[in-house]
């Protein structure tokens, strides 16, 4: 076993016992920005998004059932939907100024401390995902390397020049053909001091779920256009942190997107991969030469998060067999704890609500759920089925058809369904019974803040991963795939509750063993990763308009 067994056990059981260092403070006035800037770097702007007629959502969250509409696909990537997609995902949208329970309301009216909205959650709101463009001949731009700047929407130009040849012998000749045959890359880096000046050595597994939610945003905006997201998570990571010109243990390269774009070559395979060699000059190794200016006049160090880099690195360019992943997959049927009776749901169904529109409306709820609206069995039912149909579908699942997490809900105020837990069974639509009785008391006595009142909340839904036989299954570099996952239905529960005009709300901080203790986990591999709320809101809740201020 490596170490990220290790870590993982010490984030299960970090309610009972803390995760050194115990002592960290957080210095917030001297912490770093939600995102990287380099000061010197030519900037482009990108093309305005908000012309692009939006499509359903439907299709990116319930991809079984419920296929694009063929007026909506689009022959593959333009400027126009990249910038679009952007800017949907991670550029800044809105502001955050509704009167909630989270503990930085107070700040919020200051623009030091302004809150702005994405449409992408992050662990803690810090988003340290860093998003490059290795744009190649097929795009408009002069082929380069560009850091996607969220603040203004725009491009920085990093480095001119094709490097995708670069990119292609870093994924490797084994690499899905479809990886092999673009020229096109999103490259996905996580600033780790971005996270870890507040979470410290619980960072590593918190980035870990922005990598999940970035990616799945992006399937979910692709999905009702016809166009494919799939992410490659193993490869040659030094070398692209090479490029990047970033220290590895700093900033580190988590995933590669390859996009296929409009009126590019089709079926263009490089000779990287028809020869099984690099085509590239071995002695030419362009690198970035722009640096990220650090607000941080302090950079701390984490033991935990040293280890967890280096341990998902070793090995990062041999991609597991095909098949291997087969042994994590997320169990079938009914839970051992499951008694009857099940209950059935109706099937899930999704209003016609656009993604942008939904992606905007995403936010978390933070104490204003009220249990006098009871939610609907057919809500419950399609938030439950979106979760449950998330897959990140990367290199190591290119058909997306391997499931990894399984979903638990505790019901609180669901029409026509008693208060209990339950297991939720994807394929018969059903809950099967685990706990019967009220769970209010529970769910709030194991949550570590005071910005939630789980209570109120009609619903929480557990998703669950054998995050050990995933290790097993991959290596230590599974723990980005296993707990990507999480981050993925997370992001899956938030969009189609927005799209049902639902309140909701993501949480790291809960006591992970007293939930597998509830739901009869002990003996197994399941390990509880989030705890996601859903219910109505209190009417009427105070806001700032923002955009017409």
């Amino acid at each position: 076993m490596g170490y990220a067994h290790e870590y993982a056990h010490a984030v299960l059981h970090r309610g009972r016992v803390p995760m050194e260092p115990t002592d960290h403070v957080v210095d917030w006035a001297d912490g770093p920005r939600k995102g990287k800037f380099y000061p010197d770097a030519p900037v482009f702007a990108l093309p305005g998004t908000e012309d692009l007629a939006d499509v359903p959502v439907a299709p990116g969250l319930l991809p079984d059932s419920v296929p694009a509409r063929d007026a909506d696909r689009a022959p593959g990537f333009t400027l126009p939907l990249l910038s679009a997609m952007l800017r949907d995902s991670y550029g800044l949208t809105g502001r955050r100024l509704g009167v909630q329970a989270n503990t930085d309301l107070a700040g919020l009216p200051f623009h030091t401390h302004a809150n702005w909205s994405r449409g992408t959650a992050g662990g803690g709101g810090l988003y340290p995902m860093g998003i490059h463009w290795a744009s190649g001949p097929s795009a408009p731009l002069t082929p380069g390397l560009h850091h996607y700047d969220v603040q203004r929407h725009a491009l920085q130009r990093l480095l001119t020049g094709d490097v995708t040849d670069r990119v292609r012998d870093a994924l490797g000749a084994d690499a899905p053909a479809d990886a092999l045959d673009a020229d096109q890359y999103l490259i996905l880096s996580v600033k780790y001091w971005q996270n870890s000046f507040k979470y410290n050595s619980f960072s590593f597994h918190v980035v870990c779920t922005d990598l999940g939610t970035l990616v799945q945003t992006w399937r979910l905006w692709a999905a009702p256009r016809g166009l494919r997201i799939a992410p490659v998570l193993w490869f040659d990571e030094p070398r692209l942190n090479e490029l990047l010109g970033v220290p590895g243990e700093q900033e580190a390269v988590f995933g590669v997107v390859p996009l296929h774009w409009a009126g590019g070559p089709p079926g263009r395979r490089p000779a990287t991969a028809a020869a099984g060699r690099p085509r590239t000059d071995p002695g030419h190794r362009p690198a970035v030469r722009h640096r990220d200016a650090e607000r941080s006049r302090t950079l701390l160090d984490f033991d935990a998060l040293r280890a967890m880099h280096t341990a998902t690195l070793a090995g990062a360019a041999d991609r597991p067999a095909p098949g291997a992943l087969a042994a994590a997959a997320a169990p079938s049927g009914p839970p051992p704890a499951a008694t009857a009776p099940r209950v059935p749901l109706p099937g899930p169904v999704l209003p016609d609500t656009g993604v942008r529109r939904a992606l905007r409306e995403r936010r978390s709820s933070f104490g204003r759920f009220d249990a006098r609206r009871r939610v609907a069995p057919g809500e419950l039912s399609a938030v439950l089925a979106a979760c449950a149909q998330t897959r990140l579908a990367g290199d190591t699942d290119p058909s997306g058809r391997l499931r990894l997490a399984r979903v638990y809900a505790f019901v609180n105020h669901v029409r026509d369904v008693e208060q209990g837990a339950y297991a939720y069974d994807p394929d018969r639509g059903e809950l099967g019974l685990v706990d019967a009785g009220p769970q209010g008391s529970f769910l709030q006595r194991n949550y570590f803040l005071a910005n939630y009142n789980l209570e109120q909340a009609a619903a929480v839904l557990v998703p669950t991963v054998r995050t050990t036989a995933v290790l097993d299954a991959v290596g230590d570099r599974g723990y980005r795939l296993a707990v990507g996952t999480a981050g993925a239905v997370a992001q899956s529960f938030y969009v189609a509750a927005a799209a049902l005009g639902l309140g909701a709300g993501v949480a790291l901080g809960f006591d992970n063993v007293s939930y597998a203790e509830r739901l009869g986990l002990t003996e197994g591999d399941e390990a509880p990763l989030l705890i996601m709320a859903l219910g109505h809101e209190r009417p009427g809740s105070a806001d700032f308009r923002h955009e017409i201020a």
